[in-house]
C-alpha cells in the first residue's frame, strides 16, 4: 500500500495522472449523438443491450487486456520521451469519453445523453464510484464553481445527478442489499421465501356481485421498501479537481478500496473540500473557494462513520475501515 501523497493541493496522485490515456474504442454501430449546447434535459442512453442490465453493468469486470506484442513493444520503445513532459496533458484524458461515447464499451461508460455521460471512475475510492461529465464545450473545461454558479446549468446538473444517484443506490443495494438486515425483508420476497404483502384495490367494472370485493378487485402486491440506499450516496465536486474536465463524483460512502492509497485521498471525500452540488451556487465568502488556507486534505484522518481519530495513520485507518465496511454492509 502506497503512502506518499502528492504535494499539490490535490488528491490526485503521479501514478494516476499518468494512467489516464484515453479508453479504447468499440467499432462504430450508430452515428454519435449531438453533444450539446443548451441545458435542456435528454433522455439518458444505455451502453447496455438489454432490459434491466444498467444496475447489472455498474461493476461489470473490466475485459483485460492484451499483453503488447514484441513489434508493438519495439514501437513503443522507439518513441523519444520528454525530458520535461507537459503537466497538464494527462489531466485531458476525460475529454476521451465526451465526444462518443456510443462507441465505448459498458465496462466504461454506465449511460449517456447528449448532455452527459456518466462512467466509472478509473480509481474509484469507494465499493460504487461513478463521475457526471458534462459534454457543452461551453462549461466543461471550467472550474465547477463557475460552472455551477449558472443557475440554469445547476439545475440541469442536479437533475442528471439525482438520476446517476439512483442507478448508484440501486447498484449498491444488488450487490449489498442480501448482507444487510435493513433489507432482510424484502430480500425475502425477492428470493420466494415469503410471499409479498398487499392489499385489495376495487376495481372499476360491474361484475354483477352485491357488492364490496367484487371479481374486478385485484391483490397489489407491496414489495418492502427496505433500507434507503440513496441516503448512502455522496455527490458533489472537489474544491481543487485534478483532472481538467469538469466532472461530478457520485459514489457510495463507504471508502472500502484498493484505490484508496493516502491521506489526500480520504479527505478529499471526507472534508468539505467535496462540496455537494447541493449546496450550489457558493456564497462568494464560503470557506470553501479557499481550500489550501483552511487546509481540508491536510486534517487529522477521522473515520466517516465511528469518528474515531486516527491523526495521521492511514494504514491504522484503513485497516480499520475494512473493519466498518463489514459493520455498515449489516446494517
Amino acid at each position: 500500500m502506497s503512502d506518499i501523497e502528492p504535494d499539490s493541493e490535490e488528491a490526485m496522485t503521479k501514478e494516476e495522472l499518468q494512467d489516464t490515456q484515453p479508453p479504447a474504442r468499440e467499432p462504430p454501430q450508430n452515428a454519435s449523438a449531438p453533444v450539446a449546447h443548451s441545458h435542456t434535459p435528454a433522455p439518458i442512453t444505455s451502453s447496455a443491450t438489454t432490459d434491466g442490465s444498467i444496475v447489472a453493468m455498474l461493476m461489470a469486470p473490466k475485459p483485460k487486456a492484451k499483453p503488447p506484442t514484441s513489434s508493438s513493444s519495439a514501437s513503443a520503445a522507439s518513441v523519444p520521451r520528454m525530458s520535461h513532459p507537459n503537466p497538464f496533458k494527462d489531466r485531458m484524458g476525460l475529454g476521451a469519453y465526451l465526444q462518443d461515447p456510443a462507441s465505448l464499451p459498458p465496462s466504461l461508460v454506465i449511460c449517456h445523453s447528449a448532455g452527459f455521460v456518466a462512467v466509472r471512475d478509473k480509481f474509484p475510492k469507494a465499493t460504487v464510484h461513478t463521475l457526471l461529465l458534462p459534454r457543452d464545450p461551453a462549461v466543461n473545461l471550467r472550474h465547477p464553481f463557475d460552472a455551477l454558479a449558472d443557475p440554469a446549468f445547476l439545475a440541469f446538473v442536479q437533475a442528471e445527478v439525482r438520476r446517476l444517484r439512483a442507478l448508484v443506490a440501486a447498484e449498491l443495494r444488488r450487490r449489498l442489499g442480501p448482507y444487510s438486515r435493513a433489507d432482510a425483508a424484502r430480500e425475502a420476497v425477492l428470493n420466494g421465501e415469503v410471499a409479498a404483502g398487499g392489499e385489495v384495490q376495487e376495481g372499476g367494472g360491474g361484475g354483477g356481485g352485491g357488492g364490496g370485493e367484487g371479481c374486478d378487485a385485484q391483490l397489489q402486491p407491496q414489495l418492502p421498501p427496505g433500507r434507503d440506499w440513496e441516503a448512502e450516496v455522496l455527490v458533489g465536486v472537489h474544491a481543487v479537481p485534478s483532472m481538467r474536465h469538469l466532472h461530478i463524483h457520485v459514489l457510495s460512502r463507504d471508502m472500502h478500496s484498493a484505490s484508496l492509497k493516502h491521506r489526500k485521498h480520504y479527505n478529499s471525500f471526507n472534508t468539505p473540500f467535496l462540496v455537494d452540488v447541493a449546496d450550489f451556487p457558493l456564497a462568494a465568502d464560503d470557506p470553501r473557494r479557499d481550500p489550501k488556507g483552511h487546509g481540508y486534505l491536510r486534517r487529522d484522518l477521522v473515520c466517516w462513520r465511528c469518528k474515531r481519530n486516527f491523526k495521521n495513520h492511514f494504514k491504522e485507518l484503513k485497516e480499520h475501515l475494512d473493519e466498518e465496511f463489514e459493520a455498515w454492509k449489516r446494517e
